[in-house]
């Protein structure tokens, strides 16, 4: 099969990224991680220091390239997938994000990417940038349980995590994204749920190539 599309939504610290990942390498998909662009975006928002509330300040959107390579996203040309992971940007993505300048071009970006085997993840990506996607899978998993992810992402990465305060964030972060005015965060109605709170990450990857598996040969 030449051309077959997966959107992946869930809340923060689902899984959404890892596991799409792993699943692209096994399957032989691009994976396109769109939070890290939005997460870039804010990056560059902060460093040119602008108003993060004013969007008539976000026109800088339009002379940036980003690009997800391998795991790694740049900004620019330069590598800064853990830059994207530091707390200041964690703590603002959602407000950055909620802005029709910012996700109409990110929107288009996406959209232009997903030709050929693609697997996509984010928030919006099954309601909105693809709604026609082969397949759309809805991943969720209670705060407690993705505060506990975050912690060791963190930590493997090199960030301080402080359990506490990451479980504070992820419940406001879910608040933000679902109730914002612009593609808020929501399951499509002909996603599958799948909560991943007691499952491992092998489990949840073979669930999903095996979901892959059954509608690509449908």
């Amino acid at each position: 099969m030449d051309s077959f599309v997966v959107a992946i939504d869930g809340p923060a610290g689902s899984g959404k990224s890892s596991i799409s990942s792993i699943i692209a390498n096994k399957l032989g998909f691009t994976h396109i991680d769109t939070g890290a662009m939005y997460r870039a975006v804010t990056l560059e928002a902060l460093r040119l220091n602008i108003d993060l509330n004013d969007e008539s300040n976000y026109k800088f959107v339009d002379n940036i390239k980003i690009i997800n390579k391998l795991g790694k996203t740049y900004l620019n040309g330069k590598d800064v997938s853990k830059e994207i992971r530091e707390k200041e940007v964690t703590n603002n993505v959602s407000t950055v994000s909620k802005f029709k300048t910012v996700r109409e071009k990110m929107v288009d970006f996406q959209r232009a990417s997903a030709k050929g085997l693609v697997l996509m993840d984010g928030r919006d990506i099954g309601t909105v940038v693809l709604p026609f996607a082969d397949l759309k899978i809805f991943l969720t998993a209670s705060a407690e349980c993705r505060a506990k992810r975050r912690c060791l992402q963190n930590k493997e990465m090199g960030i301080e995590a402080d359990y506490d305060v990451i479980l504070e964030e992820i419940k406001a972060r879910d608040y933000k994204d679902s109730h914002r005015q612009i593609s808020p965060l929501k399951k499509a109605d002909d996603a599958i749920l799948l909560d991943t709170s007691d499952m491992t990450i092998d489990e949840v990857v073979n669930k999903i190539i095996y979901l892959i598996n059954e509608k690509m040969r449908g």
